[in-house]
């Protein structure tokens, strides 16, 4: 049992540290696809009607904070 402790040990690190790894950079590929998706939208001469709600709703909510900071 102790040839084979330090072997697991080693063998939980590196699939943590690998597993994780992976994780996180499919994660971030998927993020970068998002962010190229929304700059791509906000270029184009014709706005998408998803684009335009989004932006309302961010436009009208600044407006709900400021009004509140007013007060």
């Amino acid at each position: 049992m102790i040839d084979f402790g330090p072997a697991v040990v080693l063998g939980l690190c590196f699939g943590f540290m690998f597993g994780i790894g992976c994780s996180l950079a499919v994660l971030y590929s998927i993020y970068l696809g998002g962010y190229r998706k929304a700059v791509e939208e906000s270029l184009a001469p014709v706005k998408p009607k998803r684009f335009s709600q989004a932006v309302e709703k961010i436009l009208s909510r600044r407006a709900r904070e400021a009004a509140a900071a007013q007060k």
